[in-house]
C-alpha cells in the first residue's frame, strides 16, 4: 500500500487502484487477491484457513474482554487498542498445547499472557501510578480485589497538566469465551485531590461467580479530573487515563 499525497484526497476505485482513508491517513493499494471460494476449498490454502480460524477466535475473544470492561475501557483507550489486544489474544491462542493448528483457542491457551496489557498507550498505568498495590484473585469466593496502601498523590501519581483530582478504578470479570458470556463488576473511588495530603488505604473489591471454571481478569486504572467552579470534568476527555490488566487466573 502507499500513502496518498496531493491537495485532494481520493476515495474509491480507479482501474486497479483503490483509494481509502485509514487511521494513518489517506492510502492507496492495488486491487487483487485470490478468489474467496478457492481459499475456502483448495488444499493449497489449508494453512490460510487454519490461520483465519484462529485469528477469528482471537478477535472474538478480544471483543468479549473489551465488552466485559466497557465502562472503564471507553474512558481509557487509544485508537490502536483493539488491534493490540487482538494480537495479544493470538499469543494466548498460540500457547494452546492441547489442540491442533486451526483448532487452538483462548480457553486452552495461556490467558495469563494478557497480564500487563495496557488499554491506553498514551497513558500507561505502569508510568502513571507509582504507589505500590496488590491485586488478588480468590476463585473459591469469586472475589477479585486491589489493595493500595496510603500514599501521597503528588509524589506517587504522574498526573497530566491541569489535573486537580483523580479516581482509582478497578473491575473484575469472569469470562466464558466458549459461550460468549461474562460476569463483571467494577469499583470506583470518590474523586481524590491531587496534592500532598496522604490518601486513606484504598480497597476495591469486585465479585463474580464463586468457584468459577472460567478465566478471571482483574484490571486497575486511574482517571484524571479537573475541578471547575465546583464541578468535576474528565481531563482532556480522558486522553491520559490509564487502565491495565494487573492479574489473570486462567483455567
Amino acid at each position: 500500500m502507499a500513502k496518498q499525497s496531493g491537495i485532494i484526497p481520493l476515495k474509491g476505485t480507479i482501474g486497479n487502484i483503490t483509494f481509502y482513508k485509514s487511521g494513518d491517513g489517506y492510502m492507496a493499494r492495488e486491487k487483487g487477491g485470490v478468489d474467496a471460494k478457492r481459499i475456502a476449498s483448495d488444499p493449497a490454502f489449508q494453512r490460510t484457513r487454519e490461520n483465519g480460524a484462529e485469528f477469528g477466535r482471537a478477535g472474538r475473544g478480544s471483543k468479549l474482554l473489551r465488552v466485559a470492561f466497557r465502562q472503564l475501557v471507553q474512558n481509557a483507550s487509544d485508537r490502536l487498542m483493539t488491534s493490540r489486544l487482538t494480537r495479544t489474544m493470538m499469543e494466548v491462542i498460540k500457547a494452546d498445547a492441547v489442540n491442533g493448528r486451526g483448532l487452538r483457542n483462548v480457553i486452552d491457551g495461556e490467558a495469563e499472557l494478557v497480564t500487563g496489557f495496557e488499554f491506553n498507550n498514551n497513558g500507561k498505568l505502569s508510568t502513571t501510578l507509582y504507589a505500590p498495590f496488590t491485586g488478588s484473585i480468590n476463585r473459591v469466593t469469586g472475589e477479585l480485589s486491589v489493595n493500595i496502601p496510603s500514599f501521597v498523590p503528588a509524589n506517587m501519581v504522574q498526573a497530566p497538566a491541569g489535573t486537580t483530582h483523580f479516581k482509582i478504578v478497578s473491575a473484575g470479570a469472569e469470562i466464558d469465551f466458549e459461550n460468549k458470556t461474562y460476569v463483571s463488576q467494577q469499583q470506583v473511588t470518590a474523586a481524590l485531590p491531587w496534592d500532598n495530603t496522604a490518601t486513606a488505604v484504598i480497597d476495591l473489591l469486585s465479585t463474580v461467580t464463586a468457584n468459577s471454571t472460567h478465566p478471571l481478569f482483574l484490571v486497575l486504572g486511574i482517571e484524571f479530573l479537573q475541578e471547575v467552579n465546583g464541578n468535576m470534568y474528565p481531563l482532556k476527555n480522558g486522553a491520559f487515563n490509564a487502565l491495565s490488566v494487573v492479574k489473570v487466573s486462567g483455567v
